[in-house]
């Protein structure tokens, strides 16, 4: 494809039509015609304005901002043959993405094709993209990328955040999926698990596995530990979630001489001591209290061994106004089961505890299930105090936040794929498409904008086609930047700045 080529001769700027062309295995420009001249930084066309029409309009601000950002983490090479295009796929699970099938209309609306190089998009090519990612490594293609984020954004990495969500099929034919109860609490969905691990810092993803719909989350993290030495993270601190909390992940994190921050289930040993905390010690007392954007704990803090030789601090957080919200949504569920019973009718199988046989209320059940709403329990390895330790684990949703993307914005759910190999590149594109949407947001952090309003903003900066009707060539403009759009481009790098006046 022909493209617009500037050359300076004296103090005159010349535009010519050339095109690049392959002579001897190496890429040469031929040169096609003159175009005109630039003044003062506006084009100057040898024919009459009379005979210019307008070609085309492409959606451009965007995509060179996703671009640049591939470009800084070698992302395309790194992909290998079909790199250009997984990261169209990745491009569009960013910004418009509905299927594979609908990607060459979506492509054609875009300026992908000079961005990436990349003419005549097919859907079959596409899905030798998604399949070229079978062979690759997964674990050492994620180490290879991560690297390059790591080197790029000066990234100091000691510390990681982990976490599981499941997401669903449309349909039953993969054999990844497993039927159950995702995270919505929708029963009957066939499922897939997703761990992923953020940097503790910025929220950049460093790696995620895929697992079957019915593999514990704590078995999940066993299997992702086996990872942690071959991604080159420097021993640090590990936070997760009290469903992943086991003694031999315990022991595999002090193994590799990690620290740990996490939750933990309060099973029969741990509500026997929180039995006693609650007993001896005044929780609600300004001491105790740490404060979390507008949430409210008291906490009690006391050593604990989590496994021989594991030792730590275990602290017991109260959440007064949670317990308030927990009590009266117990409230309204019996309320409505009661009228249920009187009518003959069945009630949810988990609220028959608090009934007995002829249906009546049994306040002591009610008593009995109310002792422990509001409290949860944290421990951690690392010398940190209370306050912090709340503050930390409370305040993850990094990874949360991660998720939500990847459910999102990238379009990891629902998946639409069945074969077992495209599923699990359609989740890695979806992994890419939030990497790059962390990177744009860490790239943001200065003029506090999300990378989400940033992308819609650039939204209408098209870059438009003209065309001679008489000499038939085409020359390209972008549309004039507005403030807003000049601020963003600016705080990313200032080259793209120059990009969008040619």
């Amino acid at each position: 494809m022909s493209f617009i080529r500037k050359i300076k001769k004296g103090n005159k700027i010349y535009l010519a039509e050339v095109e690049n062309v392959r002579v001897d295995g190496k890429v040469q420009q031929r040169h096609i015609r003159y175009v005109g001249k630039e003044v003062d930084g506006k084009t100057i066309l040898s024919s009459s304005l009379s005979n210019v029409e307008i070609d085309q309009v492409k959606l451009s601000g965007p995509l060179l901002v996703l671009d640049h950002i591939a470009k800084e983490i070698k992302l395309s090479e790194t992909l290998g043959e079909y790199g250009d295009e997984i990261l169209s796929l990745v491009f569009a699970h960013c910004l418009d993405y509905q299927s594979i099938n609908k990607m060459t209309q979506w492509f054609e609306r875009t300026d992908l094709n000079m961005i990436l190089d990349l003419e005549d998009l097919t859907e079959f090519r596409l899905l030798k993209a998604l399949d070229s990612l079978e062979s690759f490594d997964e674990t050492k293609l994620q180490k290879e990328i991560f690297a390059q984020v790591k080197k790029k954004y000066k990234l100091d990495n000691n510390g990681i955040v982990y976490d599981v969500t499941n997401t669903y099929f449309h349909g039953k034919k993969c054999p990844l999926g497993k039927l159950g109860k995702d995270k919505e609490g929708v029963k009957g969905r066939s499922l897939i698990q997703i761990g992923l691990g953020v940097t503790k810092k910025e929220g950049i993803p460093v790696f995620h596995k895929v697992f079957d719909g019915n593999v514990h989350d704590s078995r999940t993290f066993s299997d992702t530990l086996t990872s942690f030495r071959e991604y080159n993270i420097n021993s640090g601190l590990i936070i997760f979630d009290r469903g992943i909390s086991s003694k031999e992940n315990q022991q595999g994190i002090f193994a590799l001489k990690w620290k740990v921050l996490c939750g933990l289930p309060l099973n029969s040993q741990l509500k026997e001591r929180l039995r006693i905390s609650i007993n001896n010690d005044n929780f609600i007392e300004y001491k105790n209290r740490v404060k979390l954007n507008k949430t409210i704990f008291y906490t009690i803090s006391q050593p604990y061994s989590i496994a021989p030789k594991i030792n730590g601090t275990l602290v017991f957080c109260f959440n007064e106004q949670l317990k308030k919200d927990i009590r009266e949504s117990r409230f309204d569920e019996i309320s409505n089961a009661q009228v249920l019973l009187a009518q003959g009718r069945q009630i949810k199988p988990e609220l028959d505890k608090y009934f007995s046989t002829d249906g009546k209320l049994m306040p002591g059940k009610l008593k009995e299930a109310e002792e422990f709403d509001g409290f949860s329990c944290i421990f951690s390895t690392a010398n940190i105090a209370k306050n912090k330790m709340v503050q930390m684990y409370f305040d993850k949703d990094l990874v949360e936040k991660a998720f939500q993307s990847l459910k999102g914005i990238a379009k990891v759910r629902p998946i639409r794929h069945w074969l077992y190999n495209r599923v699990i590149a359609h989740v890695f594109i979806c992994y890419l498409s939030y990497l790059l949407l962390s990177l744009l947001k860490y790239r943001l952090a200065k003029i506090e904008m999300s990378p989400v309003e940033a992308l819609k903003e650039l939204d209408s900066l098209y870059r438009v086609y003209l065309r001679d009707s008489k000499s038939n060539f085409q020359l390209s403009r972008m549309v004039a930047l507005n403030k807003k759009q000049e601020k963003i481009l600016r705080c990313i790098n200032k080259k793209l700045l120059t990009k969008c006046s040619v």
